[in-house]
């Protein structure tokens, strides 16, 4: 071995790296360690401020038990404890040292400064909650709200690193568990305070791991040819390829291997971005960094040979092996071959695409799903022949879905280089008709590869067009898209602004000053029943809003009941975009063309945003600005308006100065004069329907205003109408703008907060009259807007 390492130094002395080749790297999984060990603080504090009663009784147990136990005895076993809480990781670093792995120990050391300083921030913010002290058993005062003692332990030796250190975790968790069970006994802890130490220690742990990142060692080309050698490859040379990739030369009488490195950066490199995969999908793959390094290299290994076996051509791992603890070989036979986006037109022959096709096919016989069949993992050699590359996502013992799925991105991987025709051509041959109308629906951009979905982008129509084309050859192949997201970024959004609306509920409920459930039990009939009037008129000013921009006649009837479908369709789109979607709709199945029926309803938009802003600014007029507005009055001074008409103002010139900006406008605003503006003019020609339409606009929000100041009355407060008009207005916009249906969550705060502010109402009654005002205009219509939806329907009205 000596002769052949003399070599390649020889040969390659100019690639050969440091004996220690040390880097950092910021593992995702260290980030989202943080992000579970903060998540979980704030429960334990949640739980300590709200469970107050079960806490406190949990600790007077435990302080009960406590005192049925000798002094002296315990007084000793906390003075070990408190012995062992310093041998155990001074011990530790002396181990690491000693055997060389002493280089995060001063990462250690800054976790566990960091952890002691965060516990005495914590004790001095939240010494008032109770359920985490008890009075301190040396006299006055109280204990401290995080038993400080383990936070820094357990922080250093997390830091340092305890993977594969079973003796040591042992040791650890001895001492963690009695020195808690001495601080119980001898009245310095609650559990509570217990479990945020542990907590505070661990999670500031994982965060100066991500901070700072955690060393790494990447094998020199020495460690990679011993490495080789003992798996049975004698290496005569080794040259790197790559940042993990390499090349290994062999004597006369083997071939060259190319060598993937799995390292910790392997593990990291796109984590996140494949954890988000992983939750959004329901097809995405496991990525490498949920699994130890030895489980992704045998993972490798498996599919190679299980593809082998099947008869694909595939290169099978001539080598698998680790170097050392924290990296692993897996060597492949060198394959001369370039991918099928590299290729020139002339060379992509029918046999070659056939051939292509008939590999696929070999996997599918051994039900092997390959799940990363794209331009570049399709391999043509010298011979002309198709080599697939190492399936590293792939399945064995796969489903329907993950099989259909790698035809359709094998289908656009060839159809991006010899079009349509010729790959559904090729497929059908070989596939046959079922198998290729089979994966029609899920050609979608989402389930394919990263470099076709890249390549797509240059041909954005391509997957509608092989639709096309598969349906001239099977007219009943289905071609409904089949739901791959498990998680959409829309219903995350809602979920979040739903757990926050929830949080802000819980605030306004238990901490206003009133009680809203009483105030809505003795709300005052008749001004409930002036809401409900009012709430219901909104339906027929938001009907002659809609009809006055169309200058076609319209059904009032059906018109109304599309404005009442829209209270359903809030339910599962954001802001008011779903009323939009829904009028358009209903005009075009009137007959309206789409240009029109846009153009109509995008005019009734753009109006009524301006009578709404127009309302606004008048009310604010009424209701008074500033300081002459009395203390009542909390609306912003007149220097907060002069500074947002001015930043207005710099804005608007900015559009005109800069020719980019002035450009963008112009792009922007050219539908509205192209389509908006000419409606508007047709319009001119019927002014009584105009007025009916800006009637409309002015009366719907008038009716939602006198809805909201019925609610308040109702619930015994008698706020400025003007108070109230603003409160609506503002509010309205809000819910025009979140991304959530029917503004939820955002609508409510701002009502809320704006109540108390201008209509001089507790919370606790702003809260009530907000609630009663959502409950009729929001949840209430849902039911008849879903009768009315269906209605529509039944009529092929929408």
């Amino acid at each position: 071995m000596a002769t052949v390492i003399q070599a390649d130094e020889s040969r390659e002395a100019a690639p050969e790296r440091p004996e220690r080749a040390d880097r950092r790297v910021r593992h995702p999984a260290s980030l989202i360690r943080v992000l579970t060990g903060l998540a979980t603080t704030g429960l334990v504090l949640l739980l300590a401020d709200y469970a107050e009663g079960t806490a406190g009784g949990l600790d007077a147990d435990v302080t009960l038990g406590a005192g049925m136990l000798p002094w002296p005895p315990v007084q000793l076993a906390g003075a070990l404890c408190a012995a062992a809480l310093l041998v155990v990781p001074l011990g530790f670093a002396v181990d690491r040292l000693v055997r060389g792995e002493g280089r995060r120990i001063p990462d250690g050391v800054l976790a566990a400064v960091a952890a002691y300083g965060l516990a005495l921030g914590l004790d001095l913010a939240v010494g008032d909650l109770t359920a985490l002290t008890h009075p301190s058993p040396d006299g006055p005062g109280h204990t401290d709200p995080v038993y400080g003692h383990l936070a820094p332990v357990i922080a250093f030796m997390t830091a340092v690193g305890l993977s594969g250190l079973r003796r040591w975790r042992t040791a650890l968790t001895a001492a963690l568990g009695l020195a808690a069970l001495s601080g119980l006994i001898t009245g310095y802890a609650t559990p509570l305070s217990l479990v945020l130490a542990l907590l505070v220690g661990w999670t500031t742990a994982q965060t100066v791991r991500y901070a700072v990142g955690e060393p790494t060692h990447t094998p020199t080309l020495r460690q990679i040819a011993h490495a080789l050698a003992q798996a049975g490859v004698r290496p005569d040379a080794v040259r790197p390829t790559g940042r993990t990739r390499y090349l290994a030369t062999q004597h006369e009488d083997g071939p060259d291997l190319d060598v993937h490195l799995l390292d910790r950066r392997a593990q990291a490199n796109g984590l996140p971005h494949h954890l988000w995969q992983l939750l959004r999908l329901r097809t995405a793959p496991r990525p490498l960094g949920l699994r130890p390094l030895r489980a992704g290299a045998e993972h490798l290994a498996l599919l190679a040979y299980a593809a082998a076996a099947a008869g694909v051509r595939t290169r099978r791992p001539a080598a698998v092996t680790e170097v050392g603890p924290e990296a692993m070989l897996v060597a492949y036979p060198h394959l001369a071959a370039r991918p099928l986006g590299e290729l020139a037109d002339e060379e992509l022959t029918d046999p070659l695409l056939v051939d292509a096709w008939r590999q696929l096919r070999l996997l599918q016989g051994r039900r092997i799903a390959h799940r990363g069949l794209g331009p570049e993992s399709v391999l043509v050699d010298d011979a002309g022949q198709v080599h697939l590359a190492e399936p590293a996502d792939g399945e064995i013992a796969a489903g329907d879905l993950l099989l259909r799925l790698d035809v359709a991105g094998l289908l656009t991987a060839v159809a991006l280089r010899v079009g349509p025709e010729r790959a559904v051509a090729a497929a059908m041959a070989v596939l046959g008709p079922a198998a290729v109308g089979a994966a029609l629906p899920l050609l979608q951009p989402i389930a394919l590869p990263r470099g076709t979905r890249a390549a797509l982008k240059e041909q954005p129509g391509l997957p509608a067009r092989i639709r096309a084309e598969v349906l001239l050859h099977l007219p009943q192949a289905p071609v409904e898209p089949v739901r791959l997201e498990r998680l959409r970024p829309r219903v995350l959004v809602t979920l979040v602004a739903g757990i926050l609306a929830g949080y802000l509920l819980l605030r306004y409920l238990f901490g206003s000053g009133s009680n809203p459930f009483a105030l809505l039990a003795g709300a005052d009939p008749l001004w409930l029943a002036g809401a409900v009037v009012a709430a219901a008129a909104s339906y027929l000013a938001a009907t002659l809003g809609f009809v006055g921009f169309v200058p076609e006649r319209l059904s009032f009837g059906r018109a109304l009941a599309a404005q009442l479908a829209g209270s359903f369709v809030k339910l599962v789109s954001p802001g008011g975009v779903g009323g939009v979607a829904l009028n358009t709709r209903f005009l075009q199945s009137a007959g309206i063309p789409t240009a029109q029926a846009l153009s109509s309803v995008g005019a009734s938009q753009l109006i009524g945003l301006g009578l709404h802003l127009v309302q606004l600014a008048l009310f604010g007029a009424l209701l008074g600005l500033g300081p002459a507005a009395g203390s009542e009055s909390k609306l912003p001074d007149p220097w907060v308006m002069g500074l947002a008409l001015a930043g207005v103002g710099v804005l608007l010139l900015s559009v005109v100065a800069v020719p980019v900006l002035r450009r963008r406008v112009q792009t922007l605003l050219r539908p509205l004069r192209a389509e908006v503006l000419p409606r508007l003019l047709d319009l001119l020609q019927q002014p009584g329907k105009l007025a009916a339409g800006l009637a409309g606009q002015l009366l719907v929000s008038m009716a939602f205003v006198v809805c909201l100041y019925c609610c308040v009355q109702a619930v015994g407060r008698q706020p400025d109408f003007s108070a109230v008009a603003v409160t609506f207005l503002a509010g309205n916009a809000v819910g025009s703008a979140a991304p959530t249906p029917g503004g939820v969550g955002g609508v409510e705060t701002v009502m809320t907060k704006m109540l108390a502010s201008t209509g001089a109402m507790d919370e606790g009654a702003a809260l009530a009259a907000v609630m009663l005002f959502r409950l009729l205009v929001f949840l209430l219509p849902v039911l008849p807007g879903w009768a009315a939806f269906a209605w529509l329907q039944r009529r092929k009205a929408l």
